[in-house]
């Protein structure tokens, strides 16, 4: 095999390499950030869940304290 076409195929195999390196690793990054949504996604739905349960009338329909 030629010297310079072994060489540039070296070169090319080591940039896949690296590459794939860097495509597992965004991978890694997306998994890890599509669970933290989920766990938001979950931790928002039961937060506006228990404001509906415990609505805060407005101030005109509120009873007055027993001290007025």
């Amino acid at each position: 095999m030629d010297k310079d076409l072994e060489l540039r195929l070296n070169e090319i195999e080591m940039a896949l390499a690296q590459t794939e390196k860097y495509i597992d690793e965004l991978n890694a990054v997306v998994i890890e950030q599509g669970k933290k949504i989920d766990y938001l996604l979950k931790q928002n739905k039961y937060l506006l869940s228990r404001l509906e349960d415990e609505v805060v009338k407005p101030l005109s329909e509120e009873t007055p304290p027993p001290h007025y």
